[in-house]
């Protein structure tokens, strides 16, 4: 069985070891397991991880033994929830298991999924219906996410909102919120062709950072936005999200920032009475809607997948994901 893990930083390793025996759980085969900006800084060392390590959390495939309670019965294609919760504890008890004082993340707290067959308890297991495609699958781990950060979010059709960062999660911010019924979303990067992008899947403007803000006044009437999405994870944009929020508006700071590189605007904060949250992961009930809307057709999925490489080529991959070049890289059996 060909597992892809490192083994210190910048240590990369594809190795071929014995197929797992289950261990009391169920064992689900690869379909499509993507490779998120968190592997990329695993392998760098920028994010600690008790090596070795098989690394991966976002991944699609097919139940090739159910687990002992046998909810997913065997041939179910499943997309698998990379939150490990201990499923007693207050926060667990609340639906907010994402949250658990105890849990982790594969790939990082616990061997991932850039594996051809992977051992998993059956409460981390979602259905996915064979009609959505392979590559589309791919992506339903990063869906969920997005989803559960506009869970909280009150939009209206009338509302302006703005998502700063146009990768694979920015893409899919603009879809969702064209899904949840705005029509003007505003599409702000550098990069000429998500732009481009952007525009094809929806936005109803696009801009450059030193543009925005002249045309969020333009398209919101000089109000501001309504409703900013932050999906860069940096200092200098949460700053620039908070600049062109509107009077009682809204920030999702969908980006991870760890710190440093300025402070928050509070006065501004303050002034303008917005709203500022910071989401994280999801719940299970986030991967389900997800899973919804990628069956339902209201959010394109497969034209954000821009290379799928096959786990011996897990070298290429990262390489690949690295380069600037492409959206969502995969790995495939």
């Amino acid at each position: 069985m060909i597992v892809v893990g490192v083994s210190g930083p910048g240590k990369l390793r594809v190795r071929d070891v014995p197929a797992s025996t289950g261990n009391g759980r169920a064992l689900v085969r690869l379909e499509r397991a993507g490779i998120c900006g968190t592997d990329l800084k695993i392998l760098d060392g920028a994010v600690p991880v008790a090596y070795p390590v098989i690394m991966g959390h976002e991944m699609v495939g097919m139940v090739s033994r159910p687990g002992p309670q046998g909810r997913m019965p065997s041939g179910t294609r499943v997309m698998v929830n990379p939150a490990i919760h201990c499923r007693s504890c207050y926060l667990c008890d609340t639906d907010r298991s994402h949250l658990c004082h105890g849990g982790g993340l594969l790939g990082r707290d616990r061997d991932g999924v850039f594996a051809e067959e992977v051992t998993l308890e059956e409460h981390l297991l979602h259905v996915v219906p064979d009609g959505i495609d392979p590559d589309a699958a791919g992506l339903l781990q990063v869906l969920g996410t997005v989803v559960h950060s506009h869970q909280t979010v009150p939009v209206e059709a009338g509302s302006v909102a703005v998502v700063i960062g146009l990768g694979v999660s920015g893409l899919l911010h603009v879809q969702l919120l064209r899904a949840r019924g705005v029509t003007r979303v505003v599409g702000v990067t550098r990069s000429a062709w998500k732009r481009d992008l952007a525009a094809r899947l929806g936005a109803f403007a696009v801009a450059t950072p030193d543009e925005a803000a002249g045309v969020v006044a333009d398209v919101s009437e000089g109000r501001g936005a309504d409703l900013v999405v932050e999906a860069v994870g940096s200092a200098s944009t949460v700053a620039q999200a908070i600049d062109i929020c509107g009077y009682g508006g809204e920030v999702i700071v969908y980006g991870t920032v760890t710190g440093g590189g300025g402070q928050l605007p509070h006065y501004q904060l303050y002034f303008k009475e917005i709203t500022l949250r910071y989401p994280r992961a999801a719940r299970p009930g986030d991967y389900d809607r997800a899973i919804g809307l990628a069956a339902s057709g209201r959010i394109e999925l497969a034209s954000l997948v821009t290379a799928c490489f096959p786990l011996e080529k897990a070298s290429d991959a990262f390489a690949a994901a690295r380069s600037g070049d492409h959206l969502k890289v995969l790995l495939s059996p």
